[in-house]
C-alpha cells in the first residue's frame, strides 16, 4: 500500500491548515468556482482561461475570463472580463501576445470579441446570425474558423429560411437510424466549419463553408471541441476530425482526419482512408512540418488503444510513434520549437503528462500523482491544470523537473474543510492479474466507518485520483463513509489488454474483482465496518448494480443504481451508440446472436433480488433510456422490496445542474443513512495543531 499525495504537498504549502475544520459537503462542491480552457500568450508572459462561478438562480455556471502574470512573483489572479449575465469563454492569443480572443454570449447569440490583454473595451468582431458552437483564430490572425450547426450543404453561416406549414403537426420524422443522441433529437442539422476573413476591426463576410460534400459533425457532437480541429502553420489548410453520416453512422467509430483549403477551393482530402477505426486529436506543429493525431486499429471499438501518430506534411510518410508503449493517448500539444511532442495518458489511477520524441517516439512521465486536465506549452516550460481526489483543478507550471503552484482559487472556500485521506491499495483478482483499488478515510473519523462501495462507470473508465462534481468521494467521506473503489477488469490505465478484458464478461471477472477488492479492502483497512455497506453506481456501474442485485444479493445492505442497464434486451434496440453495445456483445445485433446479450442481462436474475435500492434516471437519457431505470423499480416493487425512483425531468446521463446535484445527494446520502448509517456522530476534526486520526 502506499498513500496517494495527489498534490496534497503542494496544496499544504499553499494552503496552512485551519486550527478547527469541517467536513466537506456537496453544498461546497456545487459552488466551488471551475477554471478550464488554459491559453499563454506567446512569449510566456500572460495566462488566461475561463472560470465557473455557480449561480443558483438560474441553477446553472457563468463563466468569466481571468489573467495571471507569469513574470512576476507572487503575482495574484485578476479579471480580465467578467460582464454580469455574460458568457466570456474560449480565450485564445493573437500571435503578438496583445490580444485575447474570446467567445461571448452578450446580446443573446454567441459571437467572437477581442479584448486587449492589458484590459479596456472588448470588441465584437463576427454579426452572423444563428449563433456557433466554437471557434479557432488562424496562427496570423488573419481568418477565423467557426463551426456552427446548420443543415448540411449550408453555403454560409447565414441561417436556411424554412418555409413552415401553418397547418402541419409538430411530429417528428426520420428515414434512418441516430434520430436521438446522448441528450438530444435530431433536427437535420451538423455541426459543420466555416472560414471567415479577419481584420483588426472585425471579421466580414457570413463565412466560406470548407467541408464541400461531405456530411458529418465535425467538432463531432457531444463531447468534441477545439481539439478537433487545427490550423496549418500558414493559414492556408484547415485539418480537422469527421465521421461520415449516413445508415452505419449509429454503428461506425470512424472519425477520419480530413485537410481542408481555408478558402474552400477544393474538396477535402481524407488523410486516414486506409484506417477504420477512430482517428481524431489532429495536431499541427509550429514550424509546419507535421500533423499528430491518435488512432484506434479497430473499427467498431471506442475504447481501443488510442496510438500516437505523425504525418509528414511534405512527404505524407505516417509513422506510428506510440505504437509499443502500452498506453492510450487522451490529448496533444506540441513545444513551441517543435521538438517534443506533450501527452496525457492515464496510468494505474493516475493521468500525468508524458513527453514524447517526435523523432524516436521515447515516452518519457513528466508529472507524479493527480489527473492532468489540460497542458500548454510554453517557450519556458510547461502550464497545466491537475486536480485530485482531494483537490478541483489548479494551475501548475512545471520548468525542468520542478512544478510550481500558480492559483488556488477556491482556497477560500474550502479554507475551514478538513479533507479525507487515501490510500491506494493493490490485491490479487480474476485471471490472477493485479487489481488496483483506494480507500477514501473520512476526516478525523475514529473507529469503524460503514463502507460506500463505488463501481465506476464506462465500463472502460477508471476510479481514478481525479476531481469529480457528480460522484465525489470526498463528498461520501464527508458524510462519514469509508469509500471503496476498484478498478475492475475493463477499466484503463494498465494496458489495453486489460481494459479488452470485460468485452462478452459484463457480469464475470468484473464481478470477481469487485468481490475480491472489497474483501481485500476490509481485510487491510480495520476502520472499514465490513458488515455494513451500501454498493452504488452509474452507467455501467448501475448495471452491476443490477447484476449484483441478482447475483451477489447478500452482501450489500442497500444499493444505489443511476441510469444502469437493467434489460440487456431492450437497451440493444433503444440506446443510440449502436457500436458501443453491438461490440461489448461480441459485435453482433441480438437478433443474430441473443444469447451473448442474455448471458449477463440483469433482468433474468430478478427472482434473487433482496437488497433495498434506490433508482434514479433522467428522461433526457438517451445512451441508457429512463425506461431501463422504471423497469428496475417495477421489477423491485413488484418483489416488495424496499425502493426509491427519483427521475430528473429533461437531464442527460449525467446530474449536472447545481440544484439537481444537492438533490441527488440527498437522495443517495438519505438512502444510505437509511440503512448503513454512521452507528454515532463524527468526533470534531482538529487541525495541524492537534490532528485526530486521519
Amino acid at each position: 500500500m502506499k498513500t496517494l499525495l495527489a498534490a496534497t504537498a503542494l496544496t499544504a504549502a499553499f494552503i496552512a491548515a485551519p486550527a478547527v475544520a469541517r467536513q466537506l459537503t456537496i453544498d461546497d462542491v456545487s459552488t466551488l468556482s471551475r477554471v478550464s480552457a488554459p491559453a499563454v500568450s506567446p512569449d510566456g508572459h500572460w495566462l488566461v482561461w475561463q472560470q465557473r462561478e455557480t449561480d443558483l438562480t438560474i441553477d446553472g455556471g457563468r463563466f468569466d475570463l481571468w489573467r495571471l502574470d507569469l513574470t512576476r512573483k507572487g503575482a495574484s489572479p485578476e479579471k480580465l472580463i467578467a460582464e454580469a449575465d455574460v458568457n466570456e469563454t474560449a480565450p485564445q492569443f493573437s500571435h503578438d501576445g496583445k490580444t485575447v480572443y474570446f467567445q461571448s454570449d452578450k446580446g443573446g447569440e454567441d459571437a467572437v470579441w477581442s479584448i486587449g490583454i492589458a484590459g479596456g473595451a472588448p470588441l465584437q468582431l463576427t454579426h452572423f446570425k444563428g449563433g456557433m458552437g466554437g471557434f479557432k483564430v488562424s496562427p496570423q490572425d488573419d481568418k477565423l474558423l467557426i463551426w456552427a450547426d446548420r443543415l448540411p450543404g449550408a453555403p454560409s453561416l447565414e441561417p436556411a429560411m424554412i418555409k413552415r406549414d401553418a397547418n402541419a403537426g409538430n411530429g417528428r420524422v426520420y428515414d434512418q437510424m441516430f434520430v436521438r443522441h446522448w441528450a438530444s433529437w435530431a433536427d437535420g442539422t451538423r455541426s459543420q466549419l466555416f472560414v471567415l476573413p479577419l481584420t483588426a476591426t472585425g471579421a466580414t463576410g457570413n463565412g466560406v463553408p470548407i467541408e464541400g460534400k461531405l456530411v458529418g459533425d465535425a467538432p463531432s457532437k457531444p463531447f468534441g471541441g477545439g481539439e478537433e480541429v487545427s490550423w496549418s502553420a500558414d493559414g492556408k489548410t484547415v485539418y480537422f476530425a469527421l465521421r461520415e453520416a449516413g445508415r452505419i453512422e449509429p454503428l461506425s467509430t470512424n472519425l477520419d482526419i480530413f485537410a481542408a483549403p481555408a478558402d474552400g477551393s477544393a474538396a477535402p482530402a481524407n488523410l486516414t482512408d486506409a484506417n477504420h477505426g477512430m482517428d481524431n486529436l489532429p495536431t499541427t506543429s509550429p514550424d509546419g512540418k507535421y500533423l499528430a493525431w491518435f488512432a484506434m486499429k479497430r473499427p467498431g471499438y471506442e475504447a481501443d488503444r488510442q496510438v500516437l501518430m505523425l504525418r509528414d506534411l511534405k512527404s505524407g510518410a505516417v509513422r506510428a510513434l506510440t505504437e509499443g508503449w502500452d498506453r492510450s493517448v487522451a490529448s496533444i500539444a506540441w513545444s513551441p520549437d517543435s521538438k517534443t511532442i506533450f501527452v496525457t495518458a492515464e496510468d494505474t489511477q493516475e493521468t500525468p503528462i508524458w513527453s514524447v520524441s517526435p523523432v524516436t517516439g521515447t515516452v518519457a512521465r513528466l508529472t507524479g500523482p493527480g489527473s492532468v486536465s489540460a497542458v500548454v506549452p510554453t517557450p519556458t516550460g510547461l502550464v497545466y491544470a491537475m486536480n485530485s481526489l482531494t483537490a478541483p483543478d489548479d494551475f501548475y507550471r512545471l520548468a525542468g523537473k520542478s512544478s510550481v503552484r500558480l492559483t488556488s482559487v477556491n482556497a477560500a472556500k474550502l479554507a475551514d474543510v478538513e479533507m479525507p485521506s487515501v490510500t491506494k491499495f493493490s490485491f490479487t483478482g480474476a485471471n490472477n492479474d493485479t487489481v488496483w483499488g483506494y480507500a477514501v478515510k473520512p476526516a478525523g473519523s475514529t473507529g469503524k466507518v460503514p463502507i460506500a462501495f463505488m463501481v465506476h462507470g464506462g465500463p472502460q473508465g477508471s476510479s481514478n485520483n481525479s476531481w469529480s462534481y457528480r460522484w465525489n468521494p470526498a463528498v461520501f467521506a464527508g458524510a462519514g463513509y469509508g469509500l471503496v473503489a476498484v478498478d475492475f477488469h475493463g477499466s484503463t490505465g494498465y494496458g489495453q489488454g486489460f481494459t479488452d478484458a470485460i468485452r462478452n464478461n459484463w457480469g464475470g471477472w468484473p464481478l470477481e474483482d469487485l468481490k475480491a477488492g472489497l474483501k481485500a479492502a476490509t481485510d487491510k483497512f480495520a476502520w472499514l465496518d465490513a458488515d455494513n455497506a451500501c454498493a452504488l453506481g452509474a452507467s455501467y456501474g448501475g448495471y452491476m448494480m443490477n447484476w449484483i442485485e441478482g447475483n451477489w444479493p447478500d452482501r450489500f445492505k442497500c444499493i444505489v443504481q443511476h441510469d444502469g442497464v437493467f434489460d440487456a434486451r431492450a437497451m440493444a434496440y433503444e440506446t443510440e451508440e449502436l457500436w458501443f453495445d453491438e461490440w461489448e456483445h461480441g459485435g453482433h445485433p441480438y437478433y443474430e446472436d441473443p444469447a451473448a446479450f442474455e448471458k449477463w442481462n440483469p433482468v433474468n436474475h430478478v427472482t434473487a433480488w433482496k437488497t433495498p435500492q434506490l433508482v434514479i434516471t433522467s428522461e433526457g437519457d438517451y445512451r441508457i433510456p429512463y425506461t431501463q431505470g422504471i423497469a428496475a423499480f417495477t421489477a423491485l416493487q413488484r418483489r416488495d422490496i424496499p425502493s426509491r425512483l427519483v427521475v430528473f425531468p429533461g437531464g442527460s446521463h449525467w446530474v449536472l445542474k447545481p440544484r439537481e446535484s444537492r438533490q441527488w445527494y440527498r437522495e443517495v446520502l438519505g438512502w444510505m443513512n437509511k440503512w448503513t448509517a454512521p452507528t454515532a456522530p463524527q468526533p470534531p476534526i482538529v487541525g495541524a495543531s492537534g490532528r485526530k486520526g486521519g
